[in-house]
C-alpha cells in the first residue's frame, strides 16, 4: 500500500484455486499500524482467505477472532459489499494459524483486542470482494463473448443483456486471470455496510449446533482437572494421591508446573479425584498478601510524586493559589473477567505433531509457545479455533496460561486430555483487572471552572514485560492504565498527570475496556462534581469544555436529547451521565434511577455513540447494551478480595452477576458520523458506572469515590 492508500500488485498473495476447483483470494493488504515492521519475508503473509466454490458457496476466513463481538458477521459483510453475493451462501471459519514469519506484523500483533478488527480489516476485507468480483466479471464476460464493462453483478451472478451465470460457474476460470486493478465502490451505493444484518452465527447458537471448546470429544480422551495451589506462587511440597487413584474413572494424576492435574473418564471422577488429593503447599512470598492493605499502601503512594505522564504550568503552585479546591481519593478492586465459558484446552501430542483445541485471543502466540516448549516447528502445532463463550480479555493472556497447563499435562501424562476449569478455578485464578487508586486535587477558579488538576494513579501494569511493553509501556508508564483528563485538561492552565507502577504476586490481564473502566470513573465523577459547586446543569457544564471537541459534544448532545434530559422525571427518579472517548469511539451514557431505603433500582440507560461508520449497526446497538450490561455488573457487585494469601470468592453466589429483572431498558443511538471509525466491542463499559454515581449523587447526595457501590451505607 503506498502513501495514497492505492493497493499494488506487490501487496496482494494469491489468485488460485482449492481442491475442489473455483475461486481463491488470499490477500495480504498491509495494516495500517505505526508499529507494524515488515520483514522481507512480509509478501508471503496469509492474512485471509476469500474462497468461491464452483457449488456457489462463498467462504470466508476470518483473520480474527469471534468471541461474542460480532466479527463472524461485520467481516464478511464487508467482501459481501464489493463482492455483491447472494448473503445466503456465506460460509465463516476461523483461521488458523499460520507459519512463524507467514505474517506481516510480529505474531503477538496477531491477537485479537483493542476493539480493532472492524477497523483494521475494513480496507482489505472490501479489497478482496472487489478483486474477485472483477475477475469473475472478466471471466463471465469472455464466457458471453462480450466485455467486462457491459456486464453488472447481482446476488452471486454476472449478467449481461439476457446472459446470466453464477459466480460458482466461472470461478474456475477466473481464478486463472491475472490480478486485476479495482476501484472500490462509492459509500452512496452501499448495500450492506452500514445497514443492519442479522448475526450469521447465530441460528446455531441458539439451536445447540455450535461447538464450543467445552464440547471437544474424541474416543480415548481423558478429562483433566487441576488443583492450583491456594496462593499465587505457592508450590507444591508434598502430594499424596492414593485416594484419588483408588475413585472409579481415575486414570492418572500427574504434577505439573503450575500444581496437580487429575486425569480421568469424565469430569465427575476428574473431580472427585482432585478433591481426593492431599497437597500440602510451600506458601512463599504471597501468604501474608491482603488486599485492604494492599490498598492502604497504594493511598500512601499516591499522596507522592510519580512518573510524569503529562504536564503543564506548576500545578503545585497553582493549587496553592485556587480559591476553592477538590482533594479527591478513589479506590478500585481486583475484578475477574467470569466469561460464561470457562477456560478449557483440548490438546493431543504426536510423534512430530500438536493439535489443540482452545478458545483464545492470541492462536498464533500459542502455536509459537507450544511449538518452543515441545521441540516442534510453529506449523507442527495445529491449533482448532472452536466457538469461545466470551473473554473480556480473560482469553487474551499473554503467557498462555492455561494452554501450557493443557500441554504439560499431555506430555507428562502421554494421554490424549481435555483441560477444565470449573467457575472456581476460573474466579479464583487470577488474572484479574488490577486495584488502582487514584488522588487527584483540583482548584476551581471564580467561573466554577478548573484552574489546576492534580492526578496520580497506583497501580499493576497490563503491559510492562509482555510483547507489548515498547509500544504500550515504554519506560514503565503503561500508558492503557493512565488519564491525561483529555478533552478536560486542554482548557486548564496549569496540571500534571503522574503513575506509580506497582509489582504484586498477583497475575493481572487487561479488562474489558481496560485502563478506561477506572479513568473515566474518577474523571467523570470529579466533572459532576464541579458542575455541581459551579451550580450548572452537568451537560452544559461539559459543553464548555467540548468546544474543541465535536464528537464528545454530539454524543452528549444525542444522548441527552434521546433521554430528555432537561425534561423532569417522575417523582423519584433521577438522572446521572457520563461521556468519555475509549477505543477510537465516543460514548455518553444518561441513567435513571430511584433509590429506596438505600437500594438502587435503575430503570433506563440512554447511550449515544459516535464510533464513525458503524458497519452493522445492529452489532454496534448490541455491544453497547453487553458493555452497559457488563459495566454495571461490575459498578453494582464486582470485587476479588484477598485475605492472607486467599482469594475470597469462587463463584457467582459471591461474584454476583447484573440478573435480568434488574437489567434495566437500554436504548442505544448511533450519531451519524464522518469521523475516524472506532471500535465497538469494549467502549460502552467504560462510561457507565460514573453515569451510574452522578446518578446516585442527584438522588441521596452522596459521593461515592470506590467501586463497587456499597450495598448499604
Amino acid at each position: 500500500m503506498n502513501k495514497n492508500g492505492q493497493i499494488n500488485r506487490r501487496d496482494f498473495l494469491k489468485i488460485g484455486t482449492f481442491a475442489t476447483g473455483g475461486l481463491l483470494v488470499a490477500f495480504t493488504v498491509p495494516d495500517k499500524i505505526p508499529f507494524a515492521k515488515p520483514t522481507a519475508t512480509s509478501e508471503a503473509a496469509l492474512n485471509a482467505f476469500l474462497r468461491i466454490g464452483t457449488d456457489n458457496s462463498i467462504h470466508i476466513t476470518l483473520s480474527k477472532v469471534e468471541m461474542g463481538q460480532g466479527i463472524w458477521t461485520t467481516l464478511p459483510m464487508l467482501i459481501a459489499e464489493e463482492l455483491d453475493c447472494d448473503w445466503s451462501q456465506l460460509h465463516v471459519a476461523h483461521s488458523p494459524p499460520g507459519k512463524a514469519g507467514d505474517f506481516l506484523e510480529p505474531p503477538v500483533y496477531k491477537s485479537t483486542g483493542g476493539s480493532e478488527t472492524t477497523i483494521r480489516e475494513f480496507d482489505r476485507y472490501r479489497m478482496a470482494g472487489a478483486i474477485a468480483r472483477t475477475m469473475l466479471v472478466a471471466a463471465a464476460a469472455k464466457r458471453f463473448g462480450v466485455r467486462s464493462e457491459d456486464c453488472r453483478t447481482e446476488n452471486s451472478y454476472v449478467i449481461a443483456g439476457n446472459q446470466r451465470i453464477s459466480y460458482g460457474d466461472v470461478a474456475t476460470e477466473a481464478a486463472k486471470l491475472p490480478v486485476p486493478k479495482v476501484t472500490l465502490r462509492d459509500p452512496k451505493d452501499w448495500k450492506y455496510i452500514g445497514k443492519s444484518r442479522k448475526r450469521l452465527d447465530a441460528p446455531e447458537k441458539i439451536n445447540g449446533k455450535a461447538r464450543y471448546g467445552f464440547d471437544s470429544q474424541f474416543p480415548g480422551l481423558l478429562t483433566a482437572l487441576v488443583s492450583h495451589p491456594p496462593i499465587f506462587g505457592a508450590t507444591v511440597k508434598t502430594l499424596d494421591a492414593t485416594q484419588a487413584k483408588a475413585i472409579k474413572g481415575v486414570r492418572n494424576v500427574v504434577q505439573i508446573p503450575t500444581g496437580v492435574a487429575v486425569l480421568a473418564d469424565h469430569f465427575w471422577a476428574a473431580k472427585q479425584g482432585r478433591d481426593a488429593l492431599k497437597i500440602e503447599w510451600n506458601l512463599g512470598e504471597n501468604a501474608n498478601l491482603d488486599t485492604n492493605m494492599l490498598t492502604d499502601t497504594y493511598r500512601q503512594l499516591a499522596k507522592t510524586e510519580g512518573l510524569t505522564i503529562q504536564k503543564k504550568g506548576n500545578v503545585t503552585s497553582a493549587l496553592a493559589k485556587s480559591e476553592r479546591s477538590i482533594d479527591a481519593e478513589y479506590s478500585f478492586p481486583y475484578l475477574a473477567h467470569a466469561p460464561m465459558e470457562p477456560l478449557n484446552c483440548t490438546v493431543k501430542i504426536g510423534k512430530d505433531s500438536c493439535e489443540v483445541w482452545a478458545g483464545t485471543q492470541s492462536p498464533l502466540l500459542h502455536q509459537a509457545e507450544v511449538a518452543a516448549f515441545l521441540g516442534l516447528k510453529p506449523e507442527q502445532v495445529q491449533f482448532h479455533t472452536p466457538c469461545i463463550g466470551g473473554s473480556f480479555g480473560r482469553r487474551g493472556s499473554f503467557s498462555s496460561d492455561w494452554v501450557m497447563e493443557a500441554v504439560h499435562i499431555a506430555k507428562a501424562s502421554g494421554k490424549f486430555i481435555k483441560l477444565v476449569w470449573t467457575r472456581e478455578d476460573d474466579i479464583k485464578g487470577g488474572y484479574y483487572r488490577p486495584i488502582y487508586v487514584h488522588n487527584a486535587q483540583i482548584g476551581i477558579g471564580a467561573d466554577g471552572f478548573p484552574t489546576a488538576w492534580q492526578h496520580r494513579i497506583v497501580g499493576q501494569s497490563l503491559f510492562v514485560n509482555t510483547p507489548l511493553a515498547d509500544v504500550i509501556a515504554p519506560k514503565g508508564i503503561d500508558y492503557s492504565s493512565v488519564t491525561t483528563g483529555a478533552p478536560y485538561s486542554k482548557s486548564i492552565p496549569d496540571y500534571s498527570f503522574e503513575l506509580h507502577t506497582t509489582s504484586v504476586g498477583v497475575p493481572v490481564l487487561p479488562w474489558r475496556s481496560v485502563g478506561s473502566t477506572h479513568t473515566v470513573f474518577v474523571v467523570e465523577t470529579l466533572i459532576d462534581e464541579l458542575a455541581f459547586l459551579a451550580k450548572t446543569d452537568p451537560v452544559v457544564y461539559r459543553r464548555a469544555f467540548f468546544k474543541n471537541s465535536p464528537r464528545h459534544l454530539a454524543a452528549l448532545n444525542l444522548a441527552a436529547e434521546k433521554s430528555a434530559w432537561s425534561k423532569p422525571l417522575p417523582k423519584g427518579q433521577f438522572r446521572g451521565i457520563a461521556v468519555c472517548e475509549a477505543m477510537g469511539s465516543y460514548v455518553a451514557q444518561a441513567v435513571e434511577l430511584s433509590v429506596e431505603n438505600q437500594a438502587i433500582r435503575v430503570h433506563r440507560v440512554v447511550c449515544a455513540i459516535d464510533c464513525g461508520l458503524a458497519v452493522n449497526p445492529d452489532g454496534v446497538r448490541a455491544q453497547m447494551e453487553s458493555g452497559i450490561v457488563f459495566g454495571l455488573t461490575a459498578a453494582l457487585y464486582g470485587e476479588i478480595t484477598i485475605q492472607n494469601g486467599v482469594v475470597q470468592q469462587s463463584n457467582f453466589h459471591d461474584y454476583p452477576m447484573l440478573r435480568m429483572n434488574d437489567t434495566p431498558i437500554i436504548d442505544v443511538h448511533i450519531v451519524p458520523s464522518t469521523g475516524k471509525m472506532g471500535g465497538a466491542g469494549e467502549p460502552g463499559t467504560a462510561p457507565i458506572a460514573p453515569a451510574l454515581a452522578n446518578a446516585i449523587f442527584a438522588a441521596t447526595g452522596k459521593r461515592f469515590r470506590q467501586l463497587p457501590i456499597p450495598a448499604f451505607w
